[in-house]
């Protein structure tokens, strides 16, 4: 028999007891004695001795059993820390478990569970087999005096089913790692001189949803609601890209070629919905592919790129192309003046063969070469900028869009670089090999005269008789009839780092791991596996 305790609302028997007092007392009063019996008046108390510890599920023992849980969890996924919070705070609750017993829910959850091989995964790394142990027991009345007492084993069950629903809703969700918490602490940027990490070099930024407390409400008020199935189901990412590497994953016939599936997968989770399957104008840089690749419903362009290299990674993320810059003024990175440009500081012909110049910040004054110091140099006081114009390190073009990373995709001012198969030696930005192709892509409906000023400012033959007069006129070189062009309405550009990844024919190609993330990736996906 299952006792429940209440220590606020006092105890409370079977109400079958309650059935046998009247025979209980018939039967005392028919024993033929007439001495005054002392138990005449019973209540459910004289019946307490019956209760069966193993059997009681005590409200406090429950909540003091989760908290205990809650604070020896030691798992480190976004779930598993979403899972601690929950039951380790005073307004903790039992999701799954209530008087009788525990429903279909969970059985529920368990079927979803036992279909994680299909995507990779072990149902191991969800505790299937421990969640069956104490179903069993919780459905069996399989109760001890020991670690299975009664209330031990709701609250395990408990905890265990709520861990397992959000590690498999976390991870279908938004992904089982953390690119964040992941790529943003992996290398190191600067440290002090005890070698402590001051600074990490930021390495993704795609704009993507992550898991919160919010998110936990959420999934479980759909377990409460009985609306579980129905929630799991939506969850899964549908984009054709994820589902073409899912059917892939029972062909892989080597290590090599499952892992990297899984790990493709598992970026294809991040983003949700994928920038391949958009209608709407888009750019696409592949990191590993060392390729741009620009969509439209009316057109599909593709060129070569290049990257930046292992020290100076081109970081993951996703923006918007906003405007153009023509002939531009290179203002050169903090890190490229502390790494290449401050120990050359009073060099005139350094300067001046490579058109740097300085200027003070706060009033934008050019300085004399020969009157700035090393030390004035990497203070941040000063910017040295490069001439815009043939020979600049950005080219004859920049597109320019937000990030935190001062990157964007821009000409070159050697395209020998392009003919190289691994094109990973920039310091981080992104060098076009199809300059303008790109820019008349990302214009809305350009006219030709507009088109032509900027073949003209970059040094291109014009193709309009407006565009041709006007070079008989001013002859070729130094014409800028155009700096600033916007790009209205703008147009999102992702970059990312996909191992494998359709080419511009729609086939998948395998790609160099050039940066060896998918290593990174696997340490904490297998986990999983």
């Amino acid at each position: 028999m299952l006792y429940i305790e209440n220590r606020q609302g006092g105890k409370k028997g079977d109400r079958s007891l309650k059935a046998l007092l009247p025979l209980i007392l018939l039967l005392l009063t028919a024993c033929g004695s007439w001495e005054t019996n002392k138990d005449t008046v019973l209540t459910m108390e004289a019946f307490s001795e019956l209760k069966t510890p193993a059997f009681v599920f005590d409200s406090q023992a429950i909540h003091q059993s989760l908290s205990d849980m809650a604070k020896a969890d030691e798992g480190k996924s976004d779930a598993d820390r979403l899972t601690s919070s929950f039951y380790s705070g005073a307004t903790s609750r039992l999701i799954w478990v209530d008087r009788s017993g525990v429903d279909e829910r969970a059985d529920t959850l368990l079927a979803w569970l036992h279909q994680v091989g299909t995507l990779g995964l072990s149902e191991e790394a969800f505790g299937v087999k421990a969640i069956e142990a104490d179903l069993q027991r919780m459905r069996h009345l399989d109760f001890d005096e020991g670690r299975h007492q009664a209330s031990r084993v709701a609250a395990r069950l408990d905890y265990r089913l709520t861990k397992a629903c959000l590690r498999y809703c976390c991870g279908q969700r938004f992904g089982f790692v953390n690119p964040h918490r992941l790529f943003n602490n992996l290398d190191v940027e600067k440290q002090d001189t005890l070698g402590r990490v001051m600074k990490y070099r930021g390495l993704f930024d795609v704009k993507i949803d992550q898991p919160n407390h919010n998110y936990v409400e959420k999934v479980l008020r759909q377990v409460q609601n009985d609306s579980l199935s129905e929630y799991l189901q939506s969850i899964q990412p549908t984009d054709r890209y994820y589902l073409r590497l899912k059917q892939m994953l029972p062909s892989a016939t080597t290590i090599e070629q499952r892992r990297r599936i899984l790990v493709n997968m598992e970026r294809a989770r991040w983003s949700r919905h994928q920038p391949i399957d958009e209608q709407k104008k888009r750019v696409i840089v592949n990191i590993p592919a060392y390729h741009l690749y620009a969509y439209s419903s009316e057109e599909t362009l593709d060129m070569r790129v290049v990257c930046g290299n292992v020290k100076t990674k081109t970081p993951q993320l996703s923006s918007y192309i906003e405007w153009m810059e023509v002939d531009p003024q290179w203002v050169i990175p903090m890190s490229i003046i502390e790494n290449e440009v401050s120990h050359r500081a009073g060099d005139s012909a350094y300067f001046a063969r490579n058109r740097y110049n300085i200027y003070e910040r706060t009033t934008n004054r050019k300085l004399p070469v020969g009157a700035v110091s090393r030390q004035m140099l990497v203070s941040g006081k000063y910017r040295v900028a490069q001439d815009g114009g043939a020979g600049n390190s950005l080219g004859r073009i920049v597109f320019r869009f937000k990030n935190n990373f001062s990157v964007f995709l821009h000409d070159t001012s050697n395209p020998g670089a392009f003919s190289r198969d691994s094109r990973a030696i920039s310091h981080g930005c992104v060098r076009v090999s199809k300059p303008f192709d790109l820019a008349r892509f990302v214009l809305d409906n350009p006219d030709e005269w507009l088109l032509d000023r900027i073949r003209i400012s970059m040094d291109l033959p014009p193709e309009t008789d407006r565009g041709q007069q006007y070079v008989e006129e001013h002859g070729r070189g130094n014409n800028k009839l155009i700096g600033y062009v916007p790009v209205t309405p703008r147009v999102p550009i992702y970059i990312l780092y996909y191992t494998l990844w359709p080419d511009a024919d729609g086939i998948l190609q395998t790609w160099p791991d050039v940066y060896g993330y998918d290593n990174v990736m696997w340490n904490q996906l297998k986990t999983y596996m």
